[in-house]
C-alpha cells in the first residue's frame, strides 16, 4: 500500500474520532492533524478542489483553537 494512502486513511480516522469526541480542544487537535494528513494526500492526488477544502478545514480548526485560548486568557 502506498504511504500517501496510509496517511490519508489516518487523517480520515483522526477526523472521524474528532467528530465523536466531546472535548473541544482535543477535537480541534484531531481535526488539525487529520486535516494536515488529508492535505498531504490531496496534494499527492493533485486534486485542487480537495487541496483548497483541506486548507480551509485546517485553518478553521486552528482558528477555533486560537479563539478558545484567547477566551481563557481574558
Amino acid at each position: 500500500m502506498d504511504i500517501y494512502k496510509i496517511i490519508g486513511a489516518a487523517g480520515l480516522l483522526l477526523i472521524s474520532i474528532g467528530i465523536v469526541t466531546k472535548n473541544r480542544k482535543i477535537q480541534d487537535v484531531l481535526y488539525i492533524i487529520g486535516g494536515l494528513c488529508l492535505e498531504a494526500y490531496s496534494i499527492y492526488l493533485g486534486d485542487v478542489i480537495f487541496i483548497i477544502l483541506q486548507i480551509i478545514f485546517t485553518l478553521a480548526a486552528i482558528y477555533d483553537v486560537v479563539k478558545i485560548q484567547l477566551k481563557k486568557t481574558v
